[in-house]
């Protein structure tokens, strides 16, 4: 309690550095003498109080620390340790990149802008991908906890300065908050492709039930908010994937394939999930090409005998 103290009236007389100093030094002597509770209170106080001062660099930096610890104890993921992950996530600044500079003299402004906006995606996504990592070693999910993929998906979702939905989707399918996600593929001008990539993400992870219930509360919020819902036949085969997957009907799902191939084509990934999906929820493994090369080999050199 008293190197908190002293700690925190560094940073509240404005020496964020050398307290970062002390804050690393102590705690990795704490780590070293196994006195871990010790270490990750220290550094999770540490944390929070950068971030507090606006200091993201350094406090991100003591957020990866704290995780660090929490391996290097072998600490198990249960919720106390998830609230005090949480905590320090809220402190991480929540500022939309200004998009309505025009003028010439804006320019500088909005490249620190930009700037400053990759420097806490970096920070907040490095702290989050080291708890994910974390959570799966010492958690129930192998995939890592459900509320850490869904703090790191709205933080790139609401923060990132160049928009990566590839990234926001595949924390947003392993995470656990269905409207939020839904609200991200429910704008206007919003694609047909973006759903559908969502839905089979949902699905070649075996998902059916979250797939379905993305799918219905998209229709939903639609509704809602007065817009049209994208229709398309990807959107017609993305319908008809759900209905049959609950029937379990691999000629039905075969059939689909065939008649929507120019549907799947239109995204290269598409592709990969459907196979996925086949295999998933129905066994069929995926064609090696260099067994059928071999075959094709093979059946040269009997023509030929």
């Amino acid at each position: 309690m008293q190197n908190l103290n002293k700690l925190e009236k560094v940073i509240n007389d404005g020496n964020s550095y050398g307290a970062q100093q002390m804050y690393k030094s102590i705690s990795a002597r704490y780590v070293s003498a196994q006195r871990c509770a010790e270490a990750l209170d220290l550094l999770h106080s540490g944390a929070c109080l950068q971030l507090k001062h606006g200091e993201v660099t350094c406090g991100s930096e003591l957020a990866v620390m704290f995780v660090d610890a929490l391996v290097k104890g072998k600490i198990p993921c249960h919720p106390e340790i998830l609230d005090r992950i949480r905590k320090i996530y809220k402190l991480f600044p929540q500022i939309p990149v200004p998009s309505n500079f025009a003028v010439e003299d804006d320019v500088q402004e909005l490249t620190e802008a930009l700037g400053a906006a990759e420097t806490r995606l970096h920070g907040c996504s490095s702290f989050l991908k080291a708890a994910i990592k974390w959570s799966a070693e010492f958690g129930a999910d192998k995939n890592g906890d459900p509320q850490l993929h869904t703090m790191l998906a709205e933080y790139i979702y609401s923060e990132s300065p160049e928009m990566d939905m590839a990234k926001v989707l595949y924390h947003f399918v392993r995470g656990n908050n269905l409207k939020k996600f839904a609200t991200t593929l429910c704008y206007p001008g919003e694609d047909d492709i973006a759903i559908a990539r969502a839905i089979l993400m949902y699905l070649s992870m075996g998902n059916l039930q979250d797939a379905s219930s993305l799918m219905e509360e998209l229709k939903k919020q639609v509704q809602a908010q007065e817009l049209e819902f994208p229709v398309s036949d990807l959107i017609q085969f993305i319908n008809l994937l759900l209905l049959t997957l609950e029937k379990e009907t691999l000629p039905l799902f075969n059939a689909l394939r065939v008649k929507y191939k120019p549907s799947i084509d239109r995204e290269p990934a598409f592709n990969e999930l459907v196979c996925d999906i086949a295999e998933k929820f129905y066994g069929v493994q995926r064609r090696n090409p260099f067994q059928d090369m071999f075959g094709d080999m093979l059946k040269v050199s009997d023509l030929s005998n």
